[in-house]
């Protein structure tokens, strides 16, 4: 659950067998969809069948706040967040072979083999300073975990403010969207699909005094709904760091200590 839609249900974001393009002017609340999201998934996060790996290209101005939540976390050099991306692939490929050599066709999460959900905020600059073999090299990686990461448990979630096809090249690669206030009316369909702002799906006229709000299409259905995100305090984003990065140092002290025992044994 990250939020409640007009009809005061929940709106609840599936991470599993999905990937999400979260699209939004500055000042949208793109950060409330994300760090909802984050702490939806923190039970599953203590408990160890997720995980988080986050990639800020602000240098950690957007997700550096709460960098305890996730389990791994750049915001620094280009070249240090494709080589994060370029383990998500190999992580692919190894959960690809076990698959197919146990005759499976889906991966299914556990503490030894966590879900992973990959946050990327503003997708559109993790290249945009980086050398030309660097953004080859993103754009390998990203097209990859795009067109083969749901069947083995990667998810990634990415967040743009322009999402102009030259800025999101793979943008029909995410089967769930989510439009939130937008610069112009073009860009209703260029998140959502053809016809969404006919159907209703205005996001161009969301008041920038509702930071939040937004229209969500998931995959297998062309309705779209009107939802607002909640809204994480940075003190409330602190303590949800510092809660999922206690667990997940006591988790390391336990995983510790029973392989002390199984080598003493």
């Amino acid at each position: 659950p990250v939020g409640l839609g007009d009809d005061a249900r929940l709106w609840r974001f599936r991470a599993q067998g999905t990937h999400a393009l979260i699209a939004g002017a500055t000042g949208a609340g793109k950060g409330s969809v994300l760090w909802s999201l984050v702490h939806g998934l923190a039970p599953a996060i203590r408990d160890g069948w997720v995980q988080v790996w986050a990639l800020d290209p602000k240098g950690g101005m957007e997700l550096g706040l709460g960098r305890g939540a996730f389990a791994r976390f750049e915001g620094g050099a280009p070249e240090a967040m494709c080589d994060l991306l370029e383990e998500a692939v190999d992580l692919k490929t190894r959960r690809s072979l076990d698959l197919a050599t146990h005759g499976k066709r889906l991966h299914q999460p556990s503490a030894e083999s966590p879900h992973l959900v990959i946050v990327i905020d503003e997708l559109a600059t993790l290249s945009a300073f980086a050398e030309r073999t660097v953004v080859r090299r993103i754009e390998h990686a990203l097209g990859l975990l795009l067109t083969q990461g749901r069947a083995v448990g990667i998810t990634v979630i990415a967040a743009v403010q322009d999402p102009g096809k030259d800025v999101v090249s793979w943008r029909d690669l995410f089967p769930t969207r989510v439009a939130m206030r937008l610069d112009n009316p073009i860009q209703v369909d260029m998140v959502l699909g053809d016809g969404a702002r006919e159907r209703g799906a205005q996001a161009e006229h969301i008041s920038e005094l509702t930071p939040g709000v937004a229209y969500v299409r998931v995959e297998g259905s062309r309705d779209v709904r009107r939802v607002r995100s909640a809204f994480l305090t940075d003190e409330d984003v602190l303590a949800l760091s510092t809660s999922l990065g206690d667990s997940r140092a006591e988790s390391a002290r336990e995983q510790h200590v029973m392989e002390k025992e199984g080598k003493a044994a």
